[in-house]
């Protein structure tokens, strides 16, 4: 797609893993065809930046080679999965994963851009506030189970029917109008009067939710976050260097597989108090042709004066590419300055308009109520 900085090309990790020379090989790619800048997506996606129209081609070419590209562009579109980073060998999260990447791929089920799917089927649940539409997750009994983002609870499937139930409800919702309407996600299309049938409903509960998790050293390795979602090639080779494989997140973070150290870095986010992990902004001018401020700048002011048990979200539009869900304090770039939402999304209305950059960085306790 094409971005103020140039073409911005998406990379999707199957399972959301690369190994350790595709990470590596995307990090040569970057630097040799874009602008050298890549960017983590909260759909667990990488984004390599200013890609010229005569870089592209080759740039295709070496993806081609590292495995990271499917047959067809219309199977990419539908490959969206989350998956927890938190599996190990002996769960059935890689399985599941694989078995629906080749379920979507012989499917043709022409589902919206942004319609996804999240193997979530750990103890506790990670993924419940990323963005998903059909999640495979565990009930209580530590059973699996397929359900609707938007409703409380779920159908109760064997294993062996969980990839098949969860593309059945990626045909309802299709088929009952989802994929052309103005809504276009499960929640709002089941918010908006859709009924699920009999056969895809049930009343299994999830397991409890986990909080997200936050930089440090796990049993599986190190989860490192990345300022803001975007790191120079130099980091994501480094990272590459030091680790067997990188799990990719929907927090901006990757866990490095076997790392028993924080790596070091100006743009990694290793210290679990730093406060540039409360804020979530997107690219920005001039990088993105829609946005109407230097974001990250902002954000990056910005960061220190948000309480810990807070979060701030800077968009660049209107449109929230970077989160679409809610936040305690959203600031949206406008024409004539920046528009302040409460606990709301992009698309709420705002308590204060037309707020410049800098007022805010000379007076931010206007985010929290205070003028």
């Amino acid at each position: 797609m094409q971005s103020g900085d140039g073409l911005v090309v998406r990379i999707r990790p199957r399972g959301g893993r690369l190994d350790a020379a595709q990470a590596a090989g995307i990090a040569r790619l970057s630097a040799r065809y874009g602008n050298g800048l890549i960017d983590l997506t909260s759909r667990a996606n990488l984004q390599i930046r200013g890609v010229s129209d005569e870089g592209h081609p080759p740039l295709i070419d070496g993806l081609a080679e590292l495995g990271l590209l499917d047959a067809r562009a219309d199977i990419e579109a539908q490959r969206n999965i989350l998956v927890t980073p938190f599996w190990t060998a002996a769960d059935e999260t890689r399985s599941l994963a694989t078995e629906l990447e080749q379920g979507l791929a012989g499917a043709s089920l022409d589902l919206p851009t942004k319609f996804g799917f999240a193997i979530d089927d750990g103890n506790p649940r990670m993924l419940a506030d990323a963005s998903a539409d059909i999640r495979i997750e565990r009930d209580r009994s530590r059973g699996l189970l397929v359900r609707a983002d938007g409703v409380p609870r779920g159908l109760s499937v064997m294993r062996s029917e969980a990839v098949q139930v969860a593309l059945a409800l990626a045909e309802w919702f299709v088929a009952s109008g989802g994929a052309g309407g103005e809504r276009r996600r499960m929640a709002a299309h089941l918010a908006g009067g859709a009924s699920l049938p009999q056969s895809l409903r049930g009343d299994a509960e999830p397991v409890g939710q986990a909080s997200s998790p936050v930089p440090g050293i796990y049993s599986i390795g190190a989860m490192v976050g990345v300022a803001f979602g975007q790191m120079p090639h130099q980091t994501l080779s480094d990272l590459a260097a030091s680790t067997q494989a990188l799990r990719m997140t929907p927090w901006r973070m990757v866990l490095a597989e076997g790392m028993r150290e924080m790596p070091h870095g100006a743009d990694l986010v290793t210290d679990a108090g730093d406060p540039r992990l409360r804020v979530v902004t997107c690219s920005g001018a001039p990088r993105c042709g829609d946005a109407h401020a230097d974001t990250r700048m902002l954000a990056s002011a910005l960061a220190r004066h948000i309480p810990p048990d807070a979060r701030l979200h800077v968009s660049g539009c209107a449109k929230g590419c970077a989160h679409s869900g809610s936040a305690d304090v959203t600031l949206v770039a406008t024409d004539n300055g920046f528009d302040l939402i409460r606990r709301g999304t992009t698309r709420d209305t705002p308590v204060i308009r037309g707020l410049s950059s800098s007022y805010l960085v000379a007076n931010p306790s206007v985010l929290t109520g205070g003028r």
